[in-house]
């Protein structure tokens, strides 16, 4: 594990850390009821929209992240390009969003976002196109990327005019030996140095070249402002300690439910194929980092290979994509 950055006392200390949000306003922001006379239901999802245009765009973020996650696409998709509308969002168990005590999946957290569509009023509700010229996009990342390959298969046909699916998998395919798999598992719930769990995540996340370049947010345009990190390590380590030491956002009962779900998250290879004929012929895209250790390469060429020959493939020499 290499570029080990600023500690998490000298990341809080840092004159940076007073200015981590970027300023992203939304044209519309609230909560949104969901999962009336379901398990757990009904409680309340955190929801942003931001943009006017007609090209619809739904985020859906993964393991234990944000909507403000999203940030960069945010901007391009919301801010500065009038063409798109974006939904951004707060799964179940995470940020804004209630966190219900009940068993999460990534087939009911599919239904969440179903209901949330209806709400904001892209979707009737029946989960038809309120406007059958206005089709929406769907980009899932990692956890996301299971939970939108089950709206692909909820939403009636004809519904998504794209989904793209990033740094995820079909299903779990064991690529070490048995035990070491059970202590990468195992490894997520063990509570360790806060330090440790910085350079972890960050190892597993991003390349080392990305992680050791100098930090550049704090002047970019709709960015936080203030002073800049050393590197972009620092920047994003910092983001995770502001996100950890936030008690309503950030739990652990929220971690370890939605871990539940994108662990047991499957999908045969028929059903897979069905998915993607559901959405429709060239409708589907997958990409995926070569080097990934939190979700690996193969299982991106899994979910290619299944879909077939119509997917839309991207392959990067890089780690999981941000």
């Amino acid at each position: 594990m290499a570029n080990k950055g600023l500690k998490a006392a000298e990341l809080i200390s840092h004159p940076a850390f007073k200015n981590l949000k970027w300023k992203l306003p939304p044209t519309e922001e609230g909560y949104a009821e969901v999962a009336k006379g379901r398990s757990g239901g009904p409680f309340k999802l955190w929801y942003e929209v931001h943009g006017k245009g007609a090209t619809r765009i739904v985020w859906i973020m993964g393991l234990g992240a944000y909507r403000t996650a999203w940030k960069r696409q945010t901007r391009y998709f919301g801010l500065t390009h009038d063409q798109y509308t974006s939904l951004v969002f707060d799964n179940r168990g995470a940020g804004k969003s209630d966190k219900p005590t009940c068993r999460y999946s990534t087939s009911e957290m599919a239904k969440d976002i179903a209901d949330l569509l209806v709400q904001v009023k892209w979707l009737k509700d029946d989960f038809t196109l309120l406007d059958p010229k206005q089709k929406i996009n769907v980009v899932g990342v990692s956890m996301g990327g299971m939970i939108a390959q089950e709206l692909g298969i909820f939403l009636p046909s004809g519904t998504l005019n794209t989904l793209f699916l990033v740094s995820t998998w079909p299903r779990a395919v064991r690529t070490v030996p048995y035990m070491e798999h059970l202590k990468q598992r195992a490894n997520m719930f063990i509570p360790r140095d806060i330090d440790i769990q910085l350079d972890g995540i960050c190892d597993r996340l991003f390349s080392n070249d990305f992680l050791a370049v100098p930090d550049t947010e704090g002047d970019e345009a709709y960015g936080p402002g203030g002073p800049n990190y050393p590197t972009n390590r620092d920047r994003y380590a910092a983001g995770e300690m502001d996100k950890r030491m936030d008690p309503d956002g950030f739990t652990k009962k929220g971690f370890i439910l939605q871990a539940i779900a994108a662990g047991w998250h499957y999908k045969s290879p028929e059903q897979v194929r069905d998915m993607a004929k559901h959405v429709g012929e060239g409708r589907v895209a997958v990409a995926h980092g070569t080097v990934d250790k939190m979700l690996t390469f193969n299982h991106g060429e899994l979910l290619r290979d299944e879909i077939g020959e119509s997917v839309e493939w991207r392959k990067y020499e890089a780690e999981a994509m941000s």
